[in-house]
């Protein structure tokens, strides 16, 4: 569904992504994970069309995406911190979304809307909201209209114990379905039970990409924070170890 193909990204002098190339089908759960700083953020972003690619080119079910945003249609996005109108209230937030997806209410994705008790509290104004309050209406729009693909950066930040494990379940549930997900979290714990493949960044580059099975059998760990933390390890003290195969780095994709 999503190809990426020799992607940079420079700010000023400096270099985000760096040659990046990899491909994502329906069904994976994607974990974009690495250190702070890797480019994880800007991967997204130059998916969703928000960042410009200084080079390279990324493909939305064999489509360039270029200058269109008709693909964007298919894609749900959680951002890490969702930024909304202050003075419009719950109701009237998701009374614009389905005006501006321009959608019928029956194609809205009622699940975390009945499982976070929304409406209890749809006539509240957003500036009013709790910083977990206002993630779970992020995880709702992301989820409104049943996409294709969902991108969710660190989804269960700020959110309490319930409200992640009802997200989770709620991500399972779209795994199952058979939709591509990308996840980017550090709280590793939350991707054990949902990936399917890890995407490893470091200094904007794609150092291991391989499923979560291989990864945990390579690196001898039994749990993804382990399995990571060698990761890193092997990168910090031996680079071209690890770029030259150490979890078998596939750096370009899965076909």
């Amino acid at each position: 569904m999503i190809r990426i193909e020799h992607l940079h990204k420079r700010f000023s002098k400096l270099a985000v992504l760096t040659d990046v190339s990899a491909s994502f089908r329906a069904g994976q759960v994607i974990a974009l994970i690495g250190p702070n700083g890797s480019g994880k953020t800007t991967l997204i972003k130059s998916i969703l069309g928000m960042v410009k690619p200084s080079a390279g080119q990324i493909y939305f079910n064999d489509q360039p995406i270029g200058e269109q945003f008709e693909y964007r249609r298919q894609i749900g996005y959680m951002p890490q911190i969702g930024r909304y109108p202050d003075h419009m209230k719950i109701s009237q937030v998701m009374a614009m979304m389905q005006n501006i997806r321009n959608q019928p209410a029956a194609a809205i994705d009622e699940d975390l809307y009945l499982a976070y008790d929304i409406a209890a509290i749809a006539h509240k104004p957003m500036h009013s909201l709790s910083g977990g309050t206002r993630q779970k209406i992020s995880a709702i729009l992301a989820f409104m209209f049943r996409p294709e693909v969902l991108i969710l950066d660190e989804p269960t930040a700020g959110l309490d114990p319930l409200a992640s494990e009802i997200l989770r379940n709620k991500i399972l549930v779209e795994k199952q379905r058979g939709r591509l997900i990308l996840i980017t979290s550090h709280i590793l714990n939350d991707l054990d039970e949902l990936a399917t493949d890890i995407l490893y960044l470091h200094e904007g580059q794609v150092k291991c990409y391989d499923t979560l099975p291989n990864i945990l059998q390579q690196t001898g760990q039994a749990k993804l924070s382990k399995a990571i933390a060698a990761l890193m390890q092997a990168q910090s003290h031996s680079p071209a170890k690890m770029q030259n195969g150490q979890c078998t780095t596939k750096t370009v994709s899965h076909v």
